[in-house]
């Protein structure tokens, strides 16, 4: 260009400097961006319960996105950081502290206790909300006021369970097997107290790891007490083929465990072996919620797919955080915290309310157990 035409074309948008001005004004007025963190395992034998997490929080982030947020008279737009913590402790706390590195406003996650616990001090640390459907009792018992926890604990849970195997199943033996994470210990330990508190008795108790899939040794040396019930604490990727083992070594007792088992993974993975056993989840019927059947229709028309289990309650923690953000005017952690503590909210899966220590007020327990290649109802526990 010649630099007599590269000056006459500077000396015109300065001389049009007035005229520029609302082009700066709308520069001056874009979209402020709030990265909001997720977190839950997206690799590796748990990553189903994982990837549903993330697609419902990122439908949460569109859904806020697209009917327009405005925090003390600033639109927002909300941005996702997803992390991979592969449902381990040592890497979900290295994932916790990117998300912290990161400038994240709040946490969706983790998923599993045993990551949700150690990450929850971080958060605790830098003053950033964490919202996880962690069960185990110790998340919400450690003084965090940064820590909520989205559904019912273990002891609900666990609790349950323990009611409907002696008073309705009336099981006169009893065993549990957990895989000693902190979410499957957690549950099992829960579960046995319930079975004393009911009047029964839970025999033996058996542990093994989330990595195995032969428990062989394990359900042999259980034959000689002939169980009804076989607890299990863990997820579906090992109850599913303890169910078939079972079913090989004659063991007629009915399989029973937590939230992690009510997944259609169990049934494919199980097959013909899955009908009759039970799980129970920290949830009350999403399809009989208001706003439930319209959510299950919407997830399965943009990801090709049932729901897993709780990313219902991912979407709901989003919705949590720009609700309390816009009630406080503000996105700044310390600002929007105490109207996140004393919220009530009518979400997809629960009417939310916390209890001072962040757990969830008034949360149903529903146990289901497979029918017809499917996980059906038995009952809502409130």
């Amino acid at each position: 260009m010649a630099w007599n035409k590269l000056f006459a074309e500077v000396n015109w948008v300065v001389a049009l400097g007035g005229m520029m001005a609302p082009f700066a004004m709308a520069a001056a007025h874009a979209d402020t961006v709030v990265k909001i963190g997720f977190a839950s395992p997206l690799s590796g034998p748990q990553a189903h319960y994982g990837k549903d997490n993330e697609n419902a929080a990122k439908m949460a982030v569109d859904d806020v996105n697209a009917k327009g947020l405005v925090v003390g008279g600033q639109k927002i737009q909300f941005e996702l950081v997803s992390e991979d913590d592969q449902a381990d402790p040592r890497i979900g706390t290295q994932a916790a502290q990117r998300l912290v590195d990161a400038g994240v406003k709040a946490v969706i996650g983790h998923f599993n206790s045993g990551v949700s616990i150690p990450a929850s001090r971080l958060y605790s640390d830098a003053g950033i909300p964490q919202l996880s459907v962690a069960t185990n009792p110790a998340y919400t018992q450690q003084g965090y006021k940064t820590a909520f926890r989205l559904v019912g604990s273990d002891s609900q849970i666990g609790g349950a369970l323990g009611q409907f195997a002696v008073k309705t199943m009336k099981a006169k033996t009893i065993v549990a097997i957990d895989d000693r994470t902190a979410y499957g210990q957690g549950i099992a330990d829960e579960f046995v107290k319930a079975v004393a508190a009911n009047g029964g008795k839970v025999a033996r108790r058996e542990f093994t790891t989330d990595k195995a899939t032969d428990f062989t040794a394990i359900l042999t040396s259980l034959k000689a007490v002939n169980p009804d019930v076989v607890f299990y604490g863990g997820a579906d990727a090992q109850a599913a083929p303890m169910v078939k083992q079972m079913k090989r070594l004659g063991l007629k007792a009915k399989l029973m465990g937590g939230d992690m088992l009510n997944t259609p993974t169990f049934i494919q993975l199980a097959g013909a072996d899955a009908a009759g056993h039970y799980s129970a989840v920290a949830g009350g019927v999403l399809g009989a919620r208001p706003a439930g059947k319209a959510f299950e229709r919407r997830y399965k028309e943009r990801f090709h797919q049932d729901v897993v289990l709780l990313g219902p309650q991912f979407y709901d923690g989003v919705m949590l955080v720009a609700t309390a953000m816009k009630q406080a005017g503000s996105v700044e952690p310390a600002k929007y915290l105490p109207k996140l503590a004393a919220i009530r909210y009518s979400g997809v899966t629960a009417d939310f309310a916390f209890a001072p220590n962040g757990s969830l007020l008034k949360a149903p327990v529903t146990l289901s157990t497979v029918k017809n290649n499917a996980w059906t109802v038995e009952t809502v526990v409130r």
